[in-house]
This record gives structure tokens, C-alpha cells and sequence, in this order.
């Protein structure tokens, strides 16, 4: 299975540990086309040396190549909510978007109503771990629910 995980880089990379322990996880489950979200020395400007041209372009394609789209959406960031966006036109593939609790903060209205995504808080590693389970057991046997 081909995951493409989704984090922010340019909006804040004050959650790239997180990131990191996400992406180990999702490997458990296939490959992950955008381990590069959790590297800790990718810095707000992305990616150096790169085009945002073929940034754009690289990044497109693995989102069509990916069978699922796993995205943090704790830190708003445009580039996370435009790949959903594009992955919703589609219709094709399956997303989760995780996100923690904050206090006066809650995800985008955009994302949270959206009924072509699944959507799960978690406090914990522990508990984003058990919903990324429940997720991927949910898509390869259907008839199971998401235990958040």
C-alpha cells in the first residue's frame, strides 16, 4: 500500500517529531511517499535546491500514485489543505486527517464537514497510533468501523 502522509512545512515545523513518529508508524502499514515531511531538518522554506514548480509537480504525482492520504491538519497549512482538496475532487482514494485538541482551536470547517474524510482527535502518539490502526484495518476489511 502506498501512503502519502501530510504535514505542515511551510505553515510551522513545530510539529515535525510528531510528524516523524506518525510516518515510523504508517510503515507498518506500507510504504510512505513523503517521509521527508518528518525529517527535522527540513526547515519552513522546504525543501532546498527545489523548484516550488517541481515540488508541486513531484508532490502530485505521489498523491495520485498513493492508495491513502493520512494528513495532521493540528497546524493549518494551505499546501495540506489543498492536497486533500485535490484527493476529494478525485473521489478515489481514502483520507484521515488526525488532529489534537486545542483549546479555542479546532479544525478547519472545511475539512471537519466534509464528509469524504474521516476525521479523528487524539491526545496522545499512543492514541494517533491506535486510529491509524483502526483506519487501515477499516479500509482493507470495510465492514469494520474506526474506533477513535
Amino acid at each position: 500500500m502506498k501512503i502519502y502522509f501530510a504535514g505542515s512545512i511551510r505553515g510551522g515545523r513545530g510539529d515535525a517529531p510528531l510528524y516523524l513518529q506518525i510516518i515510523e508508524h504508517l510503515r507498518t502499514h506500507g510504504e510512505v511517499l513523503t517521509e521527508h515531511v518528518g525529517d527535522s531538518q527540513l526547515s519552513i522554506l522546504g525543501e532546498d535546491g527545489l523548484t516550488d514548480e517541481h515540488i508541486h509537480n513531484r508532490d502530485l504525482k505521489w498523491l495520485t500514485q498513493s492508495n491513502v492520504i493520512v494528513a495532521e491538519v493540528t497546524n493549518p497549512s494551505l499546501g495540506v489543505g489543498y492536497e486533500i482538496g485535490r484527493t476529494v475532487e478525485r473521489g478515489n482514494q481514502k483520507i484521515l486527517c488526525l488532529y489534537r485538541a486545542q483549546e479555542g482551536r479546532k479544525p478547519s470547517a472545511m475539512i471537519a464537514g466534509c464528509q469524504s474524510v474521516t476525521k479523528a482527535e487524539y491526545k496522545t502518539i499512543e492514541d494517533a497510533k491506535r486510529i491509524i490502526d483502526s483506519f487501515f484495518d477499516r479500509i482493507t476489511t470495510p465492514t469494520k468501523p474506526i474506533n477513535t
